[in-house]
């Protein structure tokens, strides 16, 4: 009988101590053939700044970039946002939970200041903040918004909406009426149409009045002539559909438009769905999102080299999934991922900065300093600042 508990003891001991990840989601990514290893970007020194396209990968950790980059460009090559040659890392915790959700980590970023989980554009107290789009708009600047989710989602509602929770879209869309950014682009059909709206009030045609181009499609976009743009390409988030935009075309267009303005422009782009193939711990899902968003990184780094006048930064407001490179395969042809959740983590996110005083985001910095930060670098005010409600 001894010899019995002896046995069971020692079994259970080494089942204890195998890996635990071989009880996670686990898949194979395709290697690529490396390519070789180009040089970073130089430093701008010396220069004003008159533009800031600020890149929002949602979920992207440094896990999610380097899947994208081994299945893109092999070991040795480098996506287009590692080729930044300032680099940081940011802490993402919220007011009330040390795992943040896109809201809070958003408003961080927008009014520079801690909130609650689910928060749009309010303080802990729910009172709104001013921020740095509105500040922009203030100074006689241009601004846009880009996403691949819907348009009103928890990012691009934290830049120029003020409501107690991320759930309220129809009235995050109705308060974009008013918000005076020029350029808005991404999905959400519904919550801007009277059949799908539960007031039935017909934005899409209040936002037609008001001189909105609206855009429908990658036709309308690549047709489209006015200064102010509202595109709405699919009823909620993009679905990568024939007739849809990538994001990077929706960047150049963006830029294109808020270019005119000599005073200079704020745009903000988000690849929403890095995060969604978090969330489903896809990394399929994932490295097609990185590819997508690292292309209108590409066009933002393109834009600033000729410009001169431009800094690009690129963060994550969140790492989802705790995505882990894992093992490479025998044949070293694939590498196995893993996955620790189906939610958000509280790992620190990377920073990539290019342009003119991007040496301001080196280090470690709380996700409420590049907020403040990038407001001060163009000059358009301090935050944060309280509104009275």
């Amino acid at each position: 009988m001894k010899r019995l508990f002896l046995l069971v003891f020692i079994l259970s001991i080494s089942t204890a101590c195998q890996d635990s990840s071989d009880n996670n989601p686990t898949e194979n990514i395709s290697v690529a053939e490396s390519e070789a290893t180009p040089e970073l970007l130089p430093l701008v020194e010396g220069k004003t700044i008159k533009n800031i396209i600020f890149l929002i990968g949602d979920g992207t950790g440094i896990a999610q970039l380097t899947s994208g980059q081994y299945a893109t460009v092999g070991s040795d090559g480098l996506l287009h946002v590692q080729t930044m040659p300032v680099t940081g890392i940011v802490k993402t915790h919220s007011s009330d939970n040390l795992i943040t959700d896109s809201a809070s980590g958003a408003t961080a970023y927008s009014c520079g200041l801690k909130t609650y989980n689910g928060a749009i554009g309010v303080n802990p107290d729910k009172t709104p903040c001013k921020t740095i789009l509105e500040l922009a708009e203030e100074k006689g600047l241009s601004t846009g918004l880009v996403s691949t989710s819907s348009i009103t989602h928890a990012t691009p509602a934290s830049f120029a909406a003020h409501v107690e929770s991320r759930s309220m879209e129809d009235e995050i869309a109705a308060q974009f009426l008013n918000s005076g950014v020029e350029v808005l682009l991404g999905g959400g059909v519904e919550y801007f149409s009277s059949e799908d709206r539960s007031d039935s009030r017909d934005l899409i045609s209040e936002f037609s009045d008001k001189g909105y181009q609206v855009l429908l499609n990658a036709d309308d976009l690549n047709n489209s002539t006015s200064d102010k743009l509202l595109g709405l390409f699919a009823s909620d988030g993009l679905e990568r559909a024939e007739g849809e935009p990538s994001t990077a075309a929706m960047t150049s267009k963006a830029l294109e438009i808020l270019n005119k303005n000599e005073k200079g422009f704020f745009l903000m782009v988000e690849g929403s769905q890095i995060d969604w193939g978090g969330h489903g711990n896809s990394a399929d899902y994932v490295i097609n999102e990185v590819q997508d968003f690292d292309a209108a990184v590409k066009a933002a780094l393109d834009f600033a080299q000729e410009d001169g006048e431009t800094l690009v930064v690129v963060t994550a407001d969140h790492e989802t999934g705790g995505m882990t490179l894992q093992r490479q395969t025998a044949d070293g042809d694939s590498l196995e991922i893993y996955w620790t959740t189906g939610y958000h983590t509280g790992t620190p996110v990377p920073l990539m900065a290019y342009g003119p005083n991007a040496t301001e985001f080196m280090g470690w910095r709380d996700n409420t300093y590049v907020g403040k930060k990038l407001a001060e670098l163009l000059q358009v005010g301090n935050l944060p600042i309280l509104l009275e409600n």
